[in-house]
């Protein structure tokens, strides 16, 4: 509950700070398609971002049935935002990605769609509602090439072993302990800023350039000079903010497959933000907030370094 009572007080003074106009957007739905190579309902570093996927927002009626009220379109980062006016009921409403549209149709990877998405409402105040959706995914129609077998696919039987009188059987060996990479691990800024976990800092370094690692629109908003461990303390400004939150999100993303956010999410996340409105980039900055925090589902497994 602290948390909770915390991230809404950081996200009142951050609006306040930025002076949002009440009457620019009563609702305001936004988030990401991905192209779900492998077919397997998940994340995973195969996936991309599909540019000109549509996107429906549909709503129950008094009788239960959906009805289809706005589509978008998403961009070459693979994002959508939707925006209604007045006083909309969006507690019932889903998106869903529409079979074989966009990039998705030409590329193979439109042949199916993954479930529709609840709308998540991220923050309501000043007459004005944010919802974020959980990553939409378009499918082809079979899994590449390169994705593991599927655990239905047949396996060959393995050949039974000899036996060899003259030696013992060799000792059963321990289970290989689990990489890192692969626990689910989401840390604050803050974590990455303490000299005992620097070991963690993995294909970028702390003195790697915002941007390097964020590309042309952070090097035009932040300038070409400033680093990662610089963009980790930034506060006061909803900019500077958006690289905290961004560049921590980054690190986590190279540090557990499983965080939120894959790397090429991230930034292309950091993009649209950077080239769009402050208040975009304000919720850009919330979301990167909840998910390096872990969403109070996921904890930070940094054990100090050696």
């Amino acid at each position: 509950m602290a948390f909770h009572c915390k991230f809404l007080l950081a996200v009142l003074l951050l609006l306040l700070a930025e002076g949002v106009d009440k009457a620019r957007a009563d609702g305001m739905v936004t988030g990401s398609v991905f192209c779900d190579q492998c077919k397997d309902g998940q994340m995973n570093l195969f996936d991309y971002p599909l540019n000109g996927a549509k996107v429906a927002i549909a709503c129950a009626g008094s009788d239960g049935q959906m009805t289809v009220w706005k589509e978008e379109t998403t961009n070459w980062l693979g994002n959508y935002a939707f925006r209604f006016e007045g006083n909309t009921d969006l507690s019932r409403c889903t998106a869903q990605v529409m079979m074989g549209s966009g990039q998705g149709s030409s590329s193979g990877c439109g042949a199916a769609v993954g479930p529709a998405r609840g709308l998540n409402l991220f923050f309501r105040m000043f007459n004005m509602e944010l919802y974020t959706v959980d990553s939409l995914l378009s499918q082809p129609a079979r899994p590449m090439s390169f994705c593991r077998r599927s655990s239905g696919s047949p396996v060959p039987a393995p050949a039974p072993p000899r036996t060899v009188p003259s030696r013992p059987p060799p000792s059963t060996p321990s289970p290989p302990r689990t990489a890192p990479f692969f626990q689910a691990s989401a840390c604050p800024y803050q974590n990455w800023t303490m000299p005992q976990y620097k070991c963690y800092w993995k294909l970028v370094g702390p003195d790697t350039k915002v941007a390097v690692a964020f590309g042309l629109a952070a090097a035009r908003k932040y300038g070409t000079d400033m680093n990662l461990w610089e963009g980790l303390q930034g506060k006061g400004d909803v900019y500077r903010t958006l690289l905290r939150e961004g560049t921590a999100a980054l690190l986590n993303s190279y540090n557990s497959i499983h965080f939120s956010y894959p790397t090429l999410s991230v930034v292309g996340h950091m993009n649209w933000a950077l080239i769009g409105s402050p208040q975009q980039a304000l919720l850009t900055a919330m979301q990167f907030k909840r998910a390096n925090s872990g969403g109070g589902n996921v904890r930070c497994t940094f054990t100090p370094c050696k």
